[in-house]
């Protein structure tokens, strides 16, 4: 499982730009809090490779799934959610995984822990907020 600044990471896949070459349907992982992107570490091998070799050849654009064979289930092992779930919950479920580390912060008195938790807590509830609101009024924020 991933995690990034207290929050799991979603599995997705995403375009990536290697210098002047697009890379589509990369697998990679998402922190909802503070945006970070990585590569899933299962293809990042492949993904340096394709993306070496892609660019040396001065293509603009290729698809990850057209080079490289990845097994779905494995990449979403390593994540606690992935962007095919309701957002809503997704949310609710990383903020509930941020109040049990708060929880454990308090407990061994790790200060900066708690602020930095606590913090991330507010851009989820924030989001949580928006998401709640979309859904009340339609989808029309």
């Amino acid at each position: 499982m991933s995690f990034c600044c207290g929050a799991s990471m979603i599995g997705t896949k995403g375009t990536l730009k290697h210098y002047r070459t697009r890379i589509h349907n990369v697998p990679i992982l998402f922190c909802p809090v503070c945006h970070r992107v990585e590569v899933h570490y299962l293809v990042e091998n492949e993904y340096e490779i394709l993306a070496d070799y892609a660019h040396g050849d001065g293509a603009s654009e290729v698809d990850f799934q057209d080079y490289v064979d990845e097994s779905e289930k494995d990449l979403h092992e390593n994540s606690v959610n992935n962007e095919e779930e309701d957002p809503l919950l997704m949310v609710q479920n990383q903020i509930d995984m941020g109040l049990d580390l708060l929880t454990f912060a308090k407990k061994i008195g790790d200060e900066e822990w708690e602020r930095q938790l606590k913090r991330r807590l507010g851009v989820l509830s924030q989001r949580r907020h928006k998401l709640r609101l979309k859904r009340t009024t339609g989808g029309a924020i």
